[in-house]
């Protein structure tokens, strides 16, 4: 389809309305400045983003009392789970006036396929699994090379047990077997029976954690259970497509009543590795480590070559056939801008 081709009217009132835009923030940095040289403001403090609102963050002060935020423009973007230092306005409102350093973060593309950062300092991410819709490895892969690069401990969960039957029990007790034999904690639970939740809480108290998964596996309906006092959308599988639908929109910080905190982060369909180079996929699979650099060739793809210390590992059982065939596929889908599911 052709770009539609604008009028002398329509690209004039465009122009006029972004004008305004930038006048109206212009304006809003001004009164922050005068504010901060007229001493307008209060002592700085430590915080912690609560959420983000377009020009405004929410910010939690050390009282745990919450305060919206201006922010200053040469912070970069702040995101949910940043720690920052802000100051007390007059007028009820505050600004940040700087931005700690991140321990980590998550990233993926926007629309236009621009990496953004969407949540900082997370110790944990849980990967969510449950037998509908179906756990294909190659997915939770992917999630695990990029809790790997993102500096993050990942945990796997594995919901809906109360699904595990005859036809599928032994797809599962050889999925955790793999994934814990290479060190990955793997926890069981079912949100619709309560069970194993108590395991879980007990693991993310006093740590931050962000569930990630594919729609449909039940992350807001284990995140229901875990916060009963917040009120979080819970998304039905869809009856034709056994796959979920999105339910969440916004990333946001929430208080364990056992202690801990989870950011609840917009359901993630498309995971984006496309900013990854093959070097670094590899370094994102843990048990290939040790195999990096003893190739014969320095070149070596790891494919058909001579002398691959990754081959002779895959062959030797050091590593899996399953991990190394998602590796193979994650390589190849780089040139991709979006990694899809399978």
């Amino acid at each position: 389809m052709s770009k539609r081709k604008l009028n002398k009217q329509q690209t004039w009132r465009i122009q006029k309305i972004q004008g305004e835009r930038a006048s109206r923030a212009n304006k809003k940095e001004s009164q922050i400045h005068e504010d901060l040289e007229g001493g307008q403001l209060g002592p700085e403090q430590p915080g912690q983003v609560i959420a983000h609102f377009g020009t405004q963050v929410l910010v939690e002060g050390a009282d745990m009392a919450r305060t919206r935020c201006y922010m200053r423009t040469n912070l970069g973007g702040l995101v949910t789970g940043d720690n920052i230092v802000w100051r007390m306005g007059q007028e009820g409102h505050g600004v940040v006036v700087a931005k700690l350093e991140r321990q980590s973060e998550i990233q993926r593309p926007n629309m236009y396929g621009e990496l953004k950062s969407v949540a900082a300092n997370i110790d944990y991410m849980v990967i969510v699994v449950a037998p509908e819709p179906h756990a294909h490895r190659n997915l939770i892969d992917r999630y695990l090379v990029a809790a790997e690069m993102s500096q993050i401990e990942p945990v796997l969960c594995l919901n809906k047990i109360d699904l595990l039957n005859e036809d599928n029990q032994a797809h599962f007790e050889l999925l955790i077997q793999d994934y814990e034999s290479i060190g990955y904690r793997f926890v069981q639970a079912s949100a619709k029976q309560e069970d194993g939740l108590e395991a879980l809480k007990g693991m993310l108290k006093d740590r931050i954690s962000v569930f990630v998964g594919q729609s449909g596996v039940g992350k807001s309906s284990i995140i229901q259970t875990l916060l009963p006092d917040e009120d979080i959308r819970v998304g039905a599988l869809s009856a034709q497509s056994r796959k979920g639908r999105h339910t969440t929109t916004t990333a946001t910080l929430f208080h364990f009543p056992s202690g801990g905190d989870l950011i609840d982060s917009p359901g993630i369909r498309e995971f984006g590795l496309w900013h990854m180079t093959a070097e670094e996929v590899l370094e994102g699979f843990p048990e290939f480590r040790d195999h990096i650099g003893r190739c014969k060739f320095r070149d070596c793809k790891h494919d058909a070559e001579p002398g691959c210390a990754i081959k002779h590992a895959l062959e030797s059982g050091v590593i899996s056939p399953g991990r190394f065939a998602s590796f193979q596929q994650i390589v190849q889908s780089l040139d991709d801008v979006v990694v899809r599911d399978p």
